[in-house]
């Protein structure tokens, strides 16, 4: 790592869709864990929320998530505003974003992910994307980690 100031400031990711109560509380989840698990507490923030927060977390995402080890009952979807998608590297959507990319700015890596809404779905079908925001948080990390 090179000790210009830029390096030193922490990496923000945000993820965020318009409920905050399925796929982006999942991507936070596998983020915050690949976080510890590569010893980056100090060098990556991560952010969360919704353009139009739902009151709670989705239940099938609650009882899917319990399962590979989280527990998400306490969390409570919040607001996520323009001006913290601005100061973030990295913004992940979950394919249901209200959000015009062109307001966050140039400065921004948006990353669309285009995921399927797990409300009201079967929870084999809520498995499979909890599954599949797994692997694309890994992917986000180890991009981070070379960028480094």
């Amino acid at each position: 790592m090179s000790s210009n100031t830029e390096a030193d400031d922490p990496t923000r990711i945000a993820f965020m869709c318009v409920q905050n109560a399925g796929r982006s509380q999942m991507s936070t989840a596998f983020a915050e864990r690949e976080r510890e698990q590569r010893g980056l507490e100090d060098r990556v923030e991560i952010l969360t929320g919704g353009t139009h927060p739902a009151d709670h977390v989705h239940d099938e995402v609650i009882e899917v998530m319990n399962e590979a080890g989280f527990d998400l009952s306490d969390q409570t979807p919040r607001e996520i505003s323009l001006e913290e998608l601005r100061s973030c590297d990295y913004v992940a959507t979950m394919g249901c974003s209200t959000l015009d990319v062109g307001d966050v700015g140039d400065e921004v890596d948006v990353r669309d992910w285009a995921l399927e809404d797990p409300d009201g779905q079967d929870l084999d079908r809520v498995r499979e994307i909890r599954d599949d925001i797994e692997q694309r948080v890994k992917s986000l990390f180890d991009e981070i980690s070379t960028a480094e």
